[in-house]
């Protein structure tokens, strides 16, 4: 703590990143999420109580929903482990704030992208259709609500103009919900391949079917959303075609 000095804000990326990991290895996966955001608070605590701590949660942190667009006040029902340590970090934050003053922000963010990112979604989808398997899991019809990375890094910092005592929440998403078969179709064409994927309709556990964020309180926070996702999976695809492989 000696060497940390006086940080005005201290955005917290650190912890797990990975619904799969966290179904193998929950006590890692816990401990890189509760463990982490737990350190950062303590510092602040004890170090310098003026520093803001701008938390990226996510999205898993509601589970199953019943109702689309997701707003914040919806119930949090997790269905991972994943998704139960990030609910536990929000609590904790809640809790620094309720009973020491530690101001905090939290953007649950959707489903992120952008080039260098290599897993999820994109990358998988680049992967298998570019070694010939066309094949994917799921029905296809899922739905995810995609955020472009440089959009999120937007709403990250005007997440510490709002940080509070009372943990401020928002949620990082685009507001669209966009259906897996459609990426992954948009993937194969920007590839080359005239073959359409094909999916297996099973579906993995832990994964919800259906996500799209209510973002009226980001947009009250006076950011917008951006990017426009065909024009950045083609630049991606790109990324990936000039030797991420």
């Amino acid at each position: 703590m000696r060497f940390a000095g006086e940080p005005e804000v201290i955005l917290h990326c650190a912890g797990s990143g990975s619904v799969p990991f966290s179904m193998h290895h929950p006590y890692q996966d816990h401990e890189r999420t509760i463990g982490t955001t737990l350190s950062v608070l303590e510092f602040i605590r004890l170090c310098n109580p003026k520093t803001k701590a701008i938390i990226p949660s996510s999205a898993s942190v509601y589970g199953k929903v019943g109702k689309l667009p997701i707003g914040i006040d919806s119930a949090l029902q997790p269905v991972s482990p994943y998704g139960v340590h990030k609910k536990m970090a929000e609590e904790i934050c809640q809790s620094f704030g309720r009973h020491f003053g530690v101001e905090t922000s939290i953007v649950r963010l959707f489903s992120i992208y952008g080039n260098g990112l290599r897993k999820q979604l994109l990358w998988d989808a680049c992967s298998k259709i570019a070694s010939g398997d066309l094949v994917f899991s799921g029905t296809g019809l899922e739905t995810r609500d995609w955020l472009h990375i440089g959009d999120a890094a937007e709403l990250l910092i005007s997440a510490i103009d709002h940080a509070s005592t009372g943990c401020s929440v928002v949620n990082g998403g685009s507001g669209v919900a966009l259906q897996i078969r459609e990426i992954v179709e948009a993937v194969a064409s920007d590839l080359g391949v005239t073959e359409r994927p094909r999916f297996t309709g099973s579906v993995r556990a832990g994964d919800p079917s259906h996500y799209q964020a209510d973002i009226a309180e980001a947009l009250k926070w006076g950011w917008t959303p951006q990017s426009d996702w065909r024009q950045n999976l083609k630049s991606y695809v790109n990324w990936f075609r000039a030797g991420a492989q």
